[in-house]
């Protein structure tokens, strides 16, 4: 660290030094799309000198840090407080020009959550916490995970925001758990979701030229494919299909099958063979002869329908919870209107329940 430079410019702000501070030539930014320190420390940014590279870094501290954040820009010995909205409207940048950036507030990086959630798992934590092991935490995994794409059907911002934040702990407790038994740490989850996402973008990262998405995604299925051969123990190399898990939902797992198996050639060549399909499938539902047939040939009828909906990009799974939604909306509509009524479901005949469900839909449920 520049310790003089540092001094110097705290002393302009009439500061004491932190004693956390990340120190960065704001030329490094130029070409990034985030900033590379946490915001719950402060950073000193060096070498503004011009409006262009003000622009730049503006741009990038806005992906973690709001309009109004405020900013000090220390240019010889004057101090000039702005909002982050207005860093490029200053107008006499130098080379010495420097930005000190106040921390975002306490708790606002992934290395103090993961900090707190380590504290939970301590001695001196939560006995709840302390007593999770990965099999416990499951069943809260799978409900955050629906309680999340429920905040995302339904185009809840906040919603979204908060449910992520119920993931991420998720993920951090987990990881935690697994650094205290030695299976692996979080810097190890992270460095192997980085490294995937490299090795299997090589379009942005590496030398390859990709135009389009199918082009992406038949590359993406050749490199897992790599991947899967070099993986392999030898006694039986994964498949296409081994990796989709078995846990997925029904129609999630079907759509995910289907793409895989797409992107090597095994699909139909025109949607009017899925049509057809969809036809033949509901003919053999007819014809069947007993519950295990019927059984069978529905199963079919529902993964043809889930390829009818990938051929129309339309995700099933997400198609069905609406309908669902839809149904619940209607249906409560119908109980309320009995109750108005001031009679029972059970004593309404299907016809008086219709027409509540027909009002249902023309009031827009």
């Amino acid at each position: 660290m520049d310790f003089a430079l540092v001094s110097r410019v705290f002393d302009v702000l009439r500061l004491t030094p932190p004693p956390r501070l990340t120190l960065l030539e704001a030329q490094s930014l130029s070409s990034a799309h985030c900033p590379p320190f946490p915001p719950d420390a402060p950073a000193l940014l060096t070498g503004i000198d011009s409006r262009e590279l003000a622009l730049q870094v503006k741009k990038v501290l806005l992906s973690n840090y709001p309009e109004s954040h405020e900013l000090s820009l220390v240019s010889g010995n004057e101090t000039h407080i702005i909002t982050l909205f207005s860093l490029d409207a200053f107008s006499s940048y130098a080379s010495s020009t420097c930005l000190y950036l106040p921390t975002l507030g306490e708790g606002t990086s992934l290395e103090s959550f993961a900090e707190i959630v380590a504290h939970l798992r301590a001695p001196d934590g939560c006995p709840w916490d302390q007593k999770q092991t990965h099999q416990t935490l499951r069943t809260h995994l799978l409900e955050e995970a629906y309680e999340t794409l429920t905040a995302m059907d339904e185009n809840d911002s906040a919603g979204m925001c908060e449910e992520f934040g119920d993931l991420l702990l998720q993920i951090v407790l987990n990881s935690q758990i697994a650094t205290e038994t030695g299976e692996f740490s979080m810097p190890l989850v992270i460095k192997g979701i980085y490294d995937k996402i490299v090795r299997r973008h090589p379009h942005v990262f590496g030398d390859v030229e990709l135009n389009s998405v199918d082009g992406v995604l038949q590359s993406w299925e050749k490199i897992k494919e790599k991947e899967r051969k070099e993986s392999g123990s030898g006694e039986k190399t994964k498949g296409l299909l081994d990796g989709v898990a078995s846990a997925l939902p029904a129609l999630t797992q079907a759509l995910e099958y289907q793409n895989r198996a797409a992107r090597v050639g095994f699909d139909w060549p025109e949607v009017d063979g899925v049509l057809d399909k969809v036809r033949e499938e509901i003919e053999e539902i007819k014809q069947a002869q007993n519950i295990d047939e019927v059984t069978s040939e529905l199963g079919d009828l529902f993964f043809v329908l889930v390829n009818l909906a990938r051929w129309k990009k339309v995700d099933a799974e997400s198609a069905l919870r609406g309908t669902n939604m839809k149904f619940k909306k209607r249906f409560s509509y119908v109980e309320q209107g009995a109750g108005r009524q001031g009679r029972n479901l059970s004593d309404m005949t299907l016809q008086d329940m219709d027409a509540l469900w027909d009002e249902a839909k023309r009031n827009g449920l």
